[in-house]
């Protein structure tokens, strides 16, 4: 018999083999909300000693998650969801937006609620006082909408985007670092569409 958190591995590992991928230890503790890799290299152990899954030493990150693993989980897929990721968003000065979807990342599902997602990595340290570091994977909610307060990522002029605070005045729009290093820019109403608004962070150690 599993416990709860070798059964929980087990959907995250299950759910990233259906996509062909296996997660670093690092997107394991993540999912898991773990502090250690320790931790998930005792569960993947405890795994593997019950045979549900198999890692192939030959390979880099590769763990096979066994038949009667992935047959005892149909039941729970929907515990975790896939959601792409199209590069990156500046934390700092615009950058080109990116549209392509690089891959797609697993995550639990409580993670983000109800909507269509999607994920960025952070590129710069604009916004490192909001707790977004550089290197950062930001989880961001698909919407056209936002509170003042909020953080977004807005496309300037059709052209470049970037995660800021969003502060509307009348006319005009005002994107907020959270970093005494960088100036508040103020934009026409017009020129700033929102394309969504922070979820979650997600950082790798």
């Amino acid at each position: 018999m599993l416990t709860p958190q070798q059964k929980k591995l087990l959907e995250f590992l299950s759910a990233r083999s259906a996509v062909g991928s296996t997660p670093s230890f690092e997107e394991m503790m993540q999912a898991l909300e773990l502090k250690s890799k320790s931790g998930v290299h005792r569960l993947v152990l405890g795994l593997e000693e019950r045979g549900y899954i198999k890692r192939l030493f030959n390979k880099a990150r590769a763990i096979e998650v066994l038949r009667p693993a992935l047959d005892s989980l149909k039941a729970v897929a929907s515990d975790f969801i896939q959601v792409p990721r199209y590069g990156y968003i500046a934390a700092g000065t615009p950058i080109e937006a990116i549209s392509e979807v690089h891959e797609h990342i697993t995550v639990p599902a409580k993670m983000l609620g109800k909507g269509n997602h999607y994920a960025l990595t952070v590129k710069g340290d604009s916004m490192m006082e909001a707790g977004i570091l550089d290197g950062d994977l930001v989880m961001i909610e698909q919407i056209d909408t936002a509170r003042k307060g909020d953080i977004v990522v807005a496309l300037v002029q059709k052209e470049e985007a970037t995660l800021k605070f969003y502060q509307p005045s009348g006319k005009t729009i005002t994107l907020v670092p959270a970093n005494v290093n960088y100036e508040p820019q103020t934009y026409a109403a017009k020129d700033v569409e929102i394309q969504g608004k922070l979820k979650a962070v997600w950082r790798n150690y």
